[in-house]
């Protein structure tokens, strides 16, 4: 008997089961060179299936040396272009005629391949795929029940990391190195398997890197030229829990359940963000009775069978999207945003009125929005997110509600200053956390402090436009700014520079102003004084704190104070400054001065 096997059941590495049954005992074994140049082709490009299809192909040559098979490779090599169109159906096509130029029973488990080599007078034996125990992987017997990820690279000591978000630890779960040999058995089979598994999935292949999701196992697979070495990394869940396991408050499950439509659950890499993703997918499909679908690549989030869980159509996410506004679903779950198409897309879906709960890596629960921030309108954000969830070590550390009104920011006074404001509040407490608004060309995310004596977030704002306007200018450390108060602030000038800084008939001043939107006031640098003291503009260059005095001063002692507290005593060097290494403990206690608005001062050191 003749047989022709097609690249599917080479590369699922079943053919050398079947040429040993009874029925096929002694046959003729014929191999396309197209099927060849396929595997070549994939394995020259890093993938796996390439790998495995061609150490097959070494397996028949082993049956054929034993004359259990005879083995021919026959037919031309197919051209480049033919390869790259091997999706569209050239290469199978090159089988089909090969079958039929020698009258020989096409074997495959590609049913499109079957159906059309039927469809052509072939005789076929479709393959189906096999079911198997996924629970004998090799690479399964790393895994115990508080096992969260398994890595294994070659020449290193198998790891693995235990325990439970907030909770984890890396340590050895073998005594000695793996060979690459044992990482390439174990790569096959997990390619292998996946293939044949009706729950399993290659979701990605690429050149060096392969990523499968086998049931509850989201498994990379990396080799050279991607990696140095053959590597193995093994994700798995370690709980499913319920909203019920993270005892939120009435209020927030009621937003849940009404008002929440643009969610976020951001949290660092290990935090949980997945494990409550799933818990919010799962309360929202059982408990709302709602239509759930998720949008995950690789797809890892382990729900119930109700909930159909979508990868990228054509390895593109926008795809997807546009069936799922077609299918309509109550809310959707986006895992994980990350490049600015993730959030465009998220956005889409939520002004098209699709619920939808995003996940975002984060260290910070502000990060989150921050992240969204220039990807989108600002005005926008509101209407896009409403809720914020942070995790961390599995647990909610924070909830935050986003909102937009139209105020004057806080540290501000002036009613025309008044501008579109989002506001960001504790959830729970309704205590202003964060504002974000535009001023000037910025885009501003300000912690709103209620801390006695310091300049507010706003302040500070203006203090630093004042010295971006001055800096176009003047040279550096030629000017200090201090914010008097919100209508008014004063700036000392080194004296020569003040008429440039005045400009004829006052337009240069003028026109800072109008920028600034409040008045200021001008007065020579070194004519600050207060009780003997001088003001000193601080400045950092390099490792140094800089303390700027001029050249009119090189020579002279100064005791320098910070809140007319004395704190050391210096004398100016060649350039007209005082330097001070950053990493001192003077040099930190001007700096943290400075941060909070405190003047560095300086007085002549008395001879006396």
């Amino acid at each position: 008997m003749r047989i022709v096997p097609d690249t599917s059941v080479i590369v699922d590495g079943r053919i050398t089961d079947i040429v040993q049954e009874e029925e096929f005992k002694g046959s003729e074994v014929i191999i396309p060179e197209a099927v060849v140049s396929e595997l070549e082709y994939q394995a020259n490009r890093g993938r796996e299936t390439g790998f495995n299809g061609l150490e097959e192909l070494k397996n028949l040559q082993k049956l054929s040396k034993e004359n259990i098979i005879s083995i021919t490779f026959v037919g031309r090599r197919p051209t480049l272009d033919e390869i790259a169109l091997a999706k569209g159906g050239e290469i199978d096509a090159m089988i089909r005629s090969t079958a039929r130029e020698h009258d020989a029973l096409l074997v495959t488990s590609d049913r499109v391949q079957a159906e059309v080599a039927r469809a052509q007078g072939l005789e076929v034996v479709y393959i189906q795929p096999e079911v198997l125990e996924y629970d004998k992987l090799e690479i399964s017997k790393y895994f115990d029940k508080d096992t969260m990820s398994v890595h294994l690279k070659e020449n290193v000591v198998p790891m693995a990391k235990k325990g439970k978000p907030g909770k984890i630890k890396l340590v050895k779960i073998g005594s000695k190195p793996l060979k690459r040999s044992e990482i390439h058995r174990m790569a096959r089979e997990i390619v292998e398997r996946a293939k044949s598994d009706l729950k399993s999935f290659i979701e990605i292949e690429m050149e060096g890197a392969t990523v499968v999701q086998f049931r509850e196992y989201r498994i990379s697979i990396a080799r050279p030229p991607f990696s140095e070495a053959m590597e193995i990394t093994a994700v798995r869940p370690v709980a499913k829990v319920s909203l019920e396991d993270y005892s939120l408050s009435d209020e927030l499950m009621e937003r849940l359940r009404d008002t929440a439509k643009g969610i976020i659950i951001a949290g660092a890499p290990g935090a949980g963000k997945s494990t409550f993703a799933q818990a919010v997918a799962e309360f929202f499909s059982k408990e709302m009775n709602a239509i759930v679908k998720t949008m995950e690549s690789p797809r890892d989030l382990q729900v119930g069978d109700e909930i159909t869980q979508y990868a990228p159509i054509e390895r593109d996410m926008q795809k997807t999207a546009d069936i799922l506004l077609l299918v309509r679903p109550d809310y959707t779950i986006y895992d994980e945003l990350r490049k600015t198409r993730d959030f465009k897309i998220f956005a889409d879906m939520r002004l098209a009125g699709v619920g939808m709960v995003g996940v975002v890596h984060a260290t910070r629960p502000i990060d989150a929005i921050q992240r969204i921030i220039g990807r989108v309108e600002l005005g926008m954000i509101p209407s896009i997110v409403d809720t914020t969830i942070f995790i961390e070590d599995g647990k909610i550390k924070a909830v935050y509600d986003i909102s937009l009104t139209v105020k004057v920011p806080t540290g501000m006074v002036e009613a025309d200053l008044a501008r579109p404001v989002i506001e960001i509040r504790d959830f729970e407490t309704g205590e202003l956390v964060y504002e974000i608004y535009t001023y000037g060309e910025q885009t501003i995310v300000m912690e709103v402090s209620t801390v006695a004596g310091r300049k507010t977030p706003a302040q500070l704002i203006v203090e630093r436009e004042i010295e971006k306007e001055f800096s176009k200018r003047l040279p550096p450390g030629k000017f200090k700014v201090e914010l008097e108060s919100d209508e008014r602030a004063r700036v000392w000038v080194e004296e020569k520079y003040i008429p440039q800084i005045i400009g004829k008939k006052g337009k240069t001043i003028e026109e800072i102003e109008n920028n600034i939107g409040i008045s200021i006031n001008i007065e020579p640098l070194k004519k600050v004084e207060e009780k003997g003291l001088i003001k000193v503009p601080v400045d950092i260059s390099g490792n140094y704190v800089v303390l700027e005095f001029g050249k009119d001063s090189i020579g002279v002692s100064y005791d320098i104070l910070i809140d007319e507290e004395y704190l050391f005593t210096a004398t100016v060097g060649k350039r007209g400054t005082i330097k001070i290494k950053k990493d001192i403990e003077l040099a930190e206690m001007i700096l943290d001065a400075v941060k909070k608005g405190v003047p560095i001062k300086a007085r002549v050191r008395s001879e006396t």
